[in-house]
């Protein structure tokens, strides 16, 4: 007969670690949302130390912690294959951050993974990939090793002291980068710790990185767990509804508008309120402007479809916004790249009204909140208008298709390759894969120059094909993300079917700042389709430096000159022959013939596959078209260059155009 909890008497218990009643709990918890149920941890990452060998480590041991299990009953308090901790091992632990959050993303929030270090730099190596996830409202839980609770030496290896607080270690770092965070100094601490952790994950209004900071000795601790805590338990991700008094006052708003647009953000792809979206503007022809996480909400070709917004936007969707009366957000953080830092609404006249699960980000802009579910508000707001006969004059609807129809040339002209045997400028690259890719293909890109590019010229074809992280902007993000797409779409079409193409692109510069999750996608045999631009430099930071008079420095990779600056010939530095030495299939392309080639080639691939590519440098003609709108990055107010002194004039002059929307 088995004992009982003294919390709960007559409730049967389990002996356990306190790492393997973790993984056990985690193994038993779901998600389910509008009829579908599924693992709301669906697998741990891990890199161990002496911080979590001997505690989580060897709890995913025992909960049969191979990705496909190991052919044994899944171990000490698993229940058999169906409650295995799959394990995935990360060779960097702010890529496998990355990796869970395109897990998390690809699943629709539905779905996320773990991620155990040991203390000191593996765990505030953490930090970084912790802020990524919790800025663009990603699920992740970080299970850090600690130093000992029990303090039988002081200090331990790796252990930060602090002079005026005993109980601080390297790990708080990640508070104010986690919506939650406990640490866990006893074993009986876990169950309400755990039971947070969970709510928070599956909060579609406050999700984000978790952390259960776990102190080496506790994790090896035993302790009678009570039977209750192994039940499998469902998160219901709820879709609430909008108030009424906000809905009524949103449809006021709306009726009343001459030239709206809506914005849409990442808010409609977590509430998978696309097909939603599409049914109001069919119903409206109110114009759709996507920010970078919402790109896609519409596909390319829908009519109401206008493109990016902001200083990476289309000009059809700039100058929609510096004229629209109403700017209806849906599901957006109304960053400074997407308001242009404040300058891109321009008419006296705009107001705001916006739709999100956030009351924090509804009332932006002084905004009329409809603090809702993206899809629950979107079909509220569609009714309330249906029997009330709202639609946009037909002359403003004939005005932003024709701006869609001559920005589309503008693409066409970036994308154009009349010469096949020169080298490719970057937008060319990216219109060889546009011409490439189906509704299938997957891109992934964070940082650089590309997201500028993608935003205002990618022709998105499904409602997850477009995948930029630019909530946080982190180079390094693409490869391991992708792996994790990769998982998550595997897990999705099974066995049985061929993945989809994942194409991570990066340039040199985020290349060299995190390739080590190549070996990863080696070690797992996943098809991942890796792009490497190389321009030996930061092309974004290049170009923003000549733009606020830094005139370059510091962004070119090339040896120094006789001067001691960076103006020499380019660093002799192989990418190719570094990506084929970690695993991969590598073609080089040096035309643009070689390279649509190769891309065919690498798409058709089915293992991890390198696509290499050297680029030219645009002219004015043959480049992407510039920025439709400002963004403010401060210039020097006092300077000798010339430069600086030219940039600070056009910085004045810009700046001047801010305001405040009250």
């Amino acid at each position: 007969m088995s004992p009982t909890s003294p919390a709960n008497p007559g409730c049967p218990t389990r002996r356990l670690t306190t790492a393997q009643a973790l993984v056990a709990f985690l193994a038993r918890q779901y998600t389910e949302r509008d009829g579908r149920r599924q693992r709301l941890i669906s697998a741990t990452w891990g890199i161990f130390g002496h911080g979590n060998v001997a505690g989580i480590g060897q709890a995913l041991v025992e909960a049969g912690g191979g990705r496909s299990g190991d052919g044994r009953n899944g171990g000490a308090g698993s229940g058999g294959a169906a409650h295995r901790m799959p394990y995935l091992q990360g060779r960097n632990e702010q890529a496998m951050v990355h990796a869970a959050v395109g897990y998390a993303r690809q699943s629709g929030r539905l779905s996320a993974h773990a991620v155990t270090t040991s203390i000191g730099p593996g765990a505030t190596n953490l930090v970084t990939g912790a802020a990524l996830a919790t800025i663009n409202r990603l699920p992740v839980l970080l299970l850090p090793g600690d130093t000992f609770a029990t303090r039988p030496a002081d200090p331990v290896l790796q252990q930060l002291e602090v002079e005026y607080a005993g109980d601080v270690s390297v790990n708080d770092c990640l508070r104010p980068v986690s919506r939650y965070f406990d640490r866990i100094t006893r074993p009986e601490a876990l169950i309400p710790a755990a039971l947070q952790a969970m709510r928070v994950l599956a909060d579609p209004a406050g999700t984000g990185a978790v952390t259960l900071a776990l102190p080496q000795d506790v994790q090896a601790e035993a302790y009678d767990w009570p039977e209750e805590f192994f039940a499998e338990r469902d998160w219901h991700v709820r879709r609430p509804a909008p108030d009424t008094h906000e809905l009524e006052a949103a449809v006021r708003a709306v009726r009343s508008a001459r030239r709206p647009l809506i914005v849409a953000g990442g808010g409609i792809r977590h509430s998978a309120a696309e097909e939603t979206l599409a049914a109001f503007t069919a119903a409206t022809r109110i114009p759709v402007a996507s920010t970078q996480a919402g790109k896609g909400a519409l596909r390319h070709d829908h009519p109401a479809d206008v493109g990016g917004i902001g200083h990476t936007g289309t000009a059809t969707a700039d100058e929609l916004a510096r004229t629209a009366d109403l700017v209806i957000g849906i599901g957006t953080r109304f960053s400074d790249f997407t308001t242009a830092s404040g300058t891109l609404f321009a008419n006296p006249a705009v107001r705001f009204l916006h739709l999100n699960i956030t009351g924090f980000d509804a009332h932006k802009l002084a905004a009329l909140p409809l603090v809702a579910d993206a899809r629950a508000g979107l079909e509220a707001l569609t009714a309330a208008l249906a029997g009330r006969g709202y639609r946009v004059d037909p002359a403003y609807e004939t005005e932003y298709t024709g701006a869609k129809e001559a920005w589309e040339e503008r693409v066409e002209a970036s994308f154009a390759t009349p010469d096949p045997t020169a080298r490719p400028t970057q937008t060319q690259v990216l219109g060889l894969l546009d011409a490439l890719a189906t509704e299938d293909d997957i891109l992934i890109n964070a940082a650089g120059s590309l997201p500028g590019d993608l935003h205002k010229l990618w022709r998105t074809r499904s409602r997850d094909q477009y995948h930029v992280e630019y909530g946080y902007s982190c180079m390094g993000y693409e490869i391991p993300a992708a792996i994790g797409v990769l998982l998550a779409d595997g897990a999705r079409t099974g066995p049985d079917r061929p993945r989809r193409p994942v194409w991570a692109l990066v340039g040199d510069g985020t290349y060299l700042m995190n390739p080590t999750e190549i070996v990863t996608a080696v070690q797992e045999n996943l098809p991942l389709k890796l792009l490497i631009l190389q321009n030996h430099g930061y092309a974004s930071i290049g170009g923003l430096s000549e733009s606020v008079g830094a005139e370059g420095f510091g962004t070119a990779y090339r040896h120094r000159d006789a001067d001691g600056g960076f103006t020499g010939p380019p660093l002799p530095v192989d990418l190719a022959a570094n990506a084929a030495s970690l695993g991969l299939r590598v073609l080089r392309a040096t035309t643009v013939d070689d390279l649509r080639t190769a891309l065919a080639e690498a798409r058709d691939a089915g293992g991890p596959t390198c696509v290499y590519v050297e680029t030219e440098t645009p002219d004015t003609v043959s480049g992407p078209p510039p920025a439709q709108a400002w963004w403010d990055v401060p210039v020097a107010e006092t300077a000798s260059r010339p430069a600086a002194v030219k940039a600070r004039e056009e910085y004045d002059r810009q700046v001047a155009a801010r305001r405040r929307h009250l």
